[in-house]
């Protein structure tokens, strides 16, 4: 990996605002030039593009508009994908520009219960989201970005006015968008992420969370909308809302990776991650089991439990549960609710975890899944997983010793 991107979307993100960060990196390889050449390719005109540069909270930032001139018409998916793949942007710009807009049709289908491709965009049909959308892949193909990381998603709250009538925040195409992904609602009174936003970040973010350790090549600030009514006079009767004390900005940052470091490096990245942990000297063996399954359905990293001796040397356990942060309050009441203990201790550890891969063997008498565990690339460790093995134990009425001894001897003859 050469090059890497880093959204930090502290007050969220949306189409211009990323396009205006990708701007404002000042790399020669995308400018506004080279945006409105490869824009033209795409075959459609009634808009011109602009931008503004803000000074925000002392940060200068770049505000990137596009004014539509007459009515535009509302697209659905079908239309733009047929619009795209007949363009002459080149092949990885159309797939990059379909697979966002694709995202936002399956969440808006799904949230409106139509098919994908009769669904109609409205906003994000417009021609400005065409081009918010457009122009961050054509940003993405020509500054070659090998990996893009991003912080956790703020969403916001509130009410938002659309075409459909008043809508909570975020919106629901917006969740829908981002399940799976790291979020939190933040101090925002308003929209902190659009769909468009959280298309762009659903497709082209590999990995969340802080800075990745990289050489810093260039920065840039995209200004949102509200950045743009605390300057601006034009705009401050259209305000929805309370400003906020953030700065209404998304910072993108470029970086690159040292490739003789990288290729040295023996040992995958670390992450920060939490041990929750409670003593309990009241609670039987068995509901101690029963938790830690409801801990492990609720997405616990790992759940043990320690021997322990307590005040007056009462035998007790010592129940810990590894997570992430983004379920740590579940992962908590599920801990106070099927245990009898009054406190909860949290600690935050780093974790340097190998990169893994199921797959399936195939045994004389039936399958089994293994776990392997890799090193730079090369399998360094494989072992049975308990469940499949169980399973087919029960099925062949094999004892489950055997089937372990029996993947052994497999992956020795791989």
């Amino acid at each position: 990996m050469n090059s890497l991107l880093y959204i930090d979307c502290f007050s969220g993100i949306s189409g211009d605002m990323m396009l205006g960060g990708l701007l404002d990196l000042g790399r020669p390889e995308f400018t506004l030039n080279i945006l409105k050449k490869e824009l033209k390719k795409i075959g459609f005109s009634g808009y011109e593009i602009e931008t503004m540069d803000l000074k925000i909270n002392s940060i200068h930032a770049l505000k990137f508009n596009v004014a539509v001139e007459g009515n535009q018409p509302h697209r659905n998916f079908k239309t733009i994908k047929n619009l795209i793949d007949s363009s002459g942007l080149n092949a990885g710009t159309k797939k990059t520009t379909i697979a966002i807009f694709s995202e936002i049709a399956r969440a808006e289908a799904k949230v409106h219960e139509k098919p994908v491709d009769n669904i109609h965009f409205h906003e994000v049909g417009a021609i400005d989201s065409i081009i918010d959308i457009a122009g961050t892949a054509i940003a993405f193909d020509r500054l070659k970005v090998d990996g893009t990381f991003c912080s956790r998603v703020p969403l916001g709250s509130g009410f938002a006015h659309t075409m459909h009538g008043i809508i909570p925040v975020p919106a629901p195409a917006t969740v829908e968008i981002l399940k799976g992904l790291p979020v939190y609602g933040g101090d925002f009174n308003f929209e902190a992420t659009t769909p468009t936003g959280a298309a762009i970040i659903k497709v082209l973010v590999k990995k969340f969370g802080g800075i990745p350790e990289m050489e810093i090549i260039a920065s840039g600030y995209g200004a949102g909308f509200r950045a743009l009514n605390r300057v601006s006079e034009k705009y401050k009767k259209e305000r929805h809302g309370p400003e906020t004390a953030l700065p209404d900005v998304l910072r993108l940052i470029l970086g690159r990776v040292n490739e003789e470091a990288e290729s040295n490096s023996s040992f995958p990245e670390t992450e920060k991650l939490f041990v929750l942990s409670t003593n309990i000297d009241n609670t039987t063996p068995e509901i101690c089991s029963y938790a830690s399954d409801k801990l492990f359905q609720a997405g616990a990293l790992d759940v043990w439990m320690e021997p322990v001796f307590m005040k007056k040397n009462r035998t007790s356990f010592k129940l810990n549960v590894l997570c992430r942060q983004d379920r740590k309050k579940e992962l908590m009441k599920i801990v106070f609710t099927e245990t009898d203990t009054l406190g909860i201790r949290i600690e935050e550890v780093s974790r340097v975890a190998l990169e893994r891969q199921i797959r399936t063997v195939k045994l004389p008498y039936g399958q089994a899944e293994v776990k392997t565990g890799f090193l730079d690339g090369i399998a360094i460790t494989s072992s049975p997983e308990y469940e499949s093995c169980r399973a087919l134990a029960e099925k062949t009425g094999k004892p489950l010793k055997n089937i372990y001894r029996d993947i052994t001897y497999y992956l020795q003859g791989e």
